[in-house]
């Protein structure tokens, strides 16, 4: 049925993996109802006619499930509500109800007014590029289908504990673990899972659920976020502090001298642990990673092989490769050795306590013996979403008049016997990002500086 449909809808919302805007500007009820009508006539043409959907504890996240579902229905689409979970929560239910297909409400380390929809077809990975975009013209042809979908109610916390605690074998080192949920959703489970015993006193900070994160941004992956955990661990003097991101699908880990370990080097310590309990001896990280990375796993006779960022993307490349451990630097982590493969943050964490657990090192011991590399910490500049293609046109032309040998997985990485330069485009926001890496300091000094004042020329023209 032709709809009549005037609706204020921003194009820019529909990302490269998912959909995600501010709400009360482009995400409103009407614009939710609108969606899950689109998904319903998405999902009825790959004849599927049942999904999943849950949420996160942002403020808007409840109503905008109230009016997603409504559209959903509406487009003849049978739901299950999961209602306030965290993402992996979620990924959880796609195999424990055997439904490949859903919705999580998230707009995961965004800032608090943001909010979004991770959304999948087929229950391994979430959507991305056309499969996102084409829910925008969807939307604007207004060609909807038409139906009476039926509401269940799924409460899927019991079983998800259950399933954690499965996968976890812990030694019988005595600990001190401080977790900090930041406010986020973990809030609501991580009490359950983190429970002391006679090995293991677990200390929570900002364990309480409040979508206003009056804290601290639930973002991992930025120092900045994780000074209250260092605060804590020095303070209790515990073995390690564990954080979670908005949602719950990342992880960051500090150590035992209240040093941010970032996630390329978590998991250098992880490949040093499974290394010879794995069959397959290949393994995945994202372009953002350290040298290091790749240098240990060498090291450890495991195939290093890089990809683009994103979590749609290194989704999908665990699950059909089957490879043991993969992950991205923003802290998105895939354990397939002996757990189910999704990203989630809270049984990351464990496996690091897993190991602490059975050895006599600190964490700051484990990485003993690794390759020096000098990084910096990935830095964003705003840009206008329509504006960031060009830009990364001409930082391709820059290099390549300069003679550079550089590779394009993800934006450009230009590539020198000593670290790299990267600079690629935000996927989820209106930023160009950017790393380098070096041997020395000087070195990246010397790197730094040529892009800084590269990025700074170009956009200011």
């Amino acid at each position: 049925m032709k709809g009549e449909i005037n609706l204020k809808l921003n194009r820019l919302m529909f990302r490269e993996y998912d959909i995600r805007g501010i709400w009360e500007k482009d995400i409103d009820e009407e614009v939710s109802y609108h969606i899950g009508r689109a998904f319903a006539t998405k999902l009825l043409s790959f004849n599927k006619n049942k999904m999943i959907v849950g949420y996160d504890n942002r403020l808007s996240s409840e109503i905008i499930e109230k009016n997603l579902v409504k559209g959903l229905t509406d487009g003849g689409i049978d739901v299950v509500r999961l209602g306030l979970v965290t993402t992996p929560m979620y990924y959880y239910a796609w195999d424990l109800l055997n439904i490949k297909c859903g919705i999580m409400i998230t707009a995961s380390h965004n800032p608090k007014e943001y909010n979004g929809f991770k959304m999948s077809y087929n229950g391994i990975h979430n959507c991305f590029g056309k499969d996102v975009s084409d829910l925008y013209y969807v939307i604007l042809n207004g060609i909807y289908s038409e139906g009476k979908g039926t509401i269940e109610e799924y409460d899927i916390k019991n079983k998800y504990i259950d399933m954690i605690h499965n996968h976890i074998n812990m030694g019988n080192n005595k600990l001190k673990v401080v977790y900090d949920c930041g406010n986020g959703t973990t809030s609501i489970v991580a009490k359950d899972i983190f429970v002391s015993n006679e090995n293991i006193e677990y200390i929570p900070l900002f364990a309480d659920s409040d979508g206003t994160f009056p804290n601290h941004h639930p973002d991992p992956a930025v120092e900045e976020n994780l000074k209250y955990l260092k605060q804590k661990v020095l303070e209790e003097k515990a073995d390690v502090g564990i954080a979670f991101d908005g949602d719950g699908d990342r992880v960051g880990v500090v150590d035992e001298k209240g040093h941010m370990i970032p996630i390329d080097k978590v998991m250098i310590i992880f490949w040093r642990d499974i290394y010879n309990k794995v069959n397959k001896k290949e393994g995945f990280y994202d372009i953002k990673c350290s040298n290091a990375l790749r240098d240990e796993m060498i090291k450890l006779g495991i195939k290093p092989i890089e990809t683009r960022s994103g979590n749609s993307y290194t989704k999908l490349i665990s699950s059909e490769n089957n490879y043991p451990l993969g992950g991205e630097l923003s802290g998105h982590l895939y354990f397939r050795d002996r757990f189910i493969g999704n990203d989630d943050g809270i049984y990351n964490g464990l496996r690091m306590i897993e190991i602490l657990s059975k050895t006599n090192k600190k964490v700051s011991e484990l990485l003993e013996g690794i390759n020096m590399y000098i990084s910096s910490p990935e830095g964003k500049i705003p840009v206008e979403d329509v504006k960031k293609d060009e830009i990364i046109d001409r930082v391709e032309e820059y290099v390549r008049n300069k003679g550079y040998n550089y590779s394009k997985i993800d934006g450009i990485k230009v590539l020198y016997d000593d670290g790299f330069a990267l600079i690629r485009k935000s996927n989820t926001s209106p930023n160009i990002t950017y790393r380098f890496e070096a041997k020395t300091k000087d070195r990246l000094d010397i790197i730094e500086n040529e892009y800084n004042n590269l990025l700074s020329n170009l956009i200011k023209k």
